[in-house]
């Protein structure tokens, strides 16, 4: 039996339906994503697993109990907030003490608590540190070690990262998986950000207007999306229209009979050339000129006006003129082809 397992959930405000029978299975001891733009959802699914939120319909489970009607205190959650939600009138230790004490906790049994939180970590010596003369990071482990205090079954965050630069970011992601792994906490967690559910999970959850679209693997729901949604939130944003042609062959514009296509390709899998280049015979290849042109520091990046007035996105290591007349190639592995008249349903080229 999954540790935990979110069945058929729906939540309405004011007669709008903001999730809509969401399903998810989650093993003990898995950090699952729910990733999706502003307003999909994601953070009232966490938050109905805290017990914030009461669902019109369908059942939470945690450990076979049911919890779908309990109040948050009787959940044995923890839920982490992206402003973290600290005391800013107390210690470190106050802080991370604060849920023991609630709990009525003993004293000695407290302060043991609060040393071993300080030591995981890695906050020894800052028991007596008022929390406003910490860093962004710093913060982030104080709230961390707080809800990780009272021993949840579950572990909630709610783009806990959000707020703070990126190099302190990338360095407390890996080390929130490692902590994660290393005492085998079973953790949900919000964020709209592609690149922190791919390190993070085990699997990724995309939401999309209230509904589950893709659940499964960082891998293969970054290479093996299931819809033209899935693919342009996972990176793959270069749209073209195009035809399949019964050779299996990908075209621009095509004779009656072709089957409408959308192909999806990231910027990253095109690489810009001459005008009237063709070499390699298994490249999808266009022609089209310079638009605009990005440094992005270990190459350009270009967004190329192909006919119809299209643009993509593609990659070049030297600098292009804008209105320079390019060809632009994409191998076929990296194309994720689309029935234009349903966006599921992915295909090879």
């Amino acid at each position: 039996m999954p540790y935990l397992s979110i069945e058929n959930i729906s939540v309405s405000y004011d007669g709008n339906r903001v999730l809509d029978r969401v399903s998810l299975d989650v093993e003990r001891g898995e950090m699952i994503a729910l990733l999706g733009s502003s307003g999909c959802g994601k953070t009232t699914l966490l938050r109905s697993i805290a017990g914030f939120v009461m669902p019109d319909e369908g059942t939470i489970k945690v450990a076979e109990q049911d919890i779908t009607h309990l109040p948050p205190e009787k959940r044995a959650t923890a839920m982490m907030f992206q402003s973290y939600a600290l005391w800013p009138h107390m210690t470190v230790a106050g802080n991370i003490g604060y849920g023991l004490r609630m709990r009525g906790w003993k004293r000695e049994a407290i302060e043991r608590r609060i040393a071993e939180m300080l030591k995981l970590l890695q906050l020894d010596g800052f028991a007596k540190r008022p929390v406003t003369q910490l860093s962004g990071g710093q913060r982030q482990r104080v709230a961390l070690g707080r809800a990780l205090a009272v021993d949840p079954h579950l572990l909630l965050l709610d783009e806990p990262m959000s707020n703070l630069d990126y190099k302190v970011r990338l360095e407390l992601r890996h080390e929130l998986r490692a902590l994660q792994r290393r005492i085998g906490i079973t953790a949900v967690y919000v964020t709209h950000d592609r690149e922190e559910a791919l390190m993070l999970a085990d699997r990724i959850a995309v939401i999309d207007a209230g509904r589950v679209v893709q659940f499964g693997k960082p891998e293969d729901v970054f290479h093996r999306p299931g819809s033209a949604f899935v693919a342009g939130f996972m990176g793959a944003d270069n749209a073209l229209a195009m035809v399949r042609l019964p050779d299996g062959s990908l075209i621009l514009s095509g004779p009656p009979g072709g089957e409408p296509v959308t192909a999806h390709f990231r910027s990253d899998a095109a690489r810009v050339g001459a005008a009237g280049d063709r070499t390699g015979d298994h490249d999808l290849r266009f022609e089209g000129s310079i638009a605009q042109a990005v440094y992005v520091g270990q190459g350009y990046r270009y967004r190329v006006r192909v006919m119809d007035g299209a643009d993509v996105w593609a990659l070049a290591d030297t600098r292009i003129d804008e209105g320079t007349p390019v060809s632009v190639a994409v191998p076929r592995d990296a194309l994720l082809v689309f029935a234009r008249t349903a966006a599921a349903g992915a295909g090879s080229a």
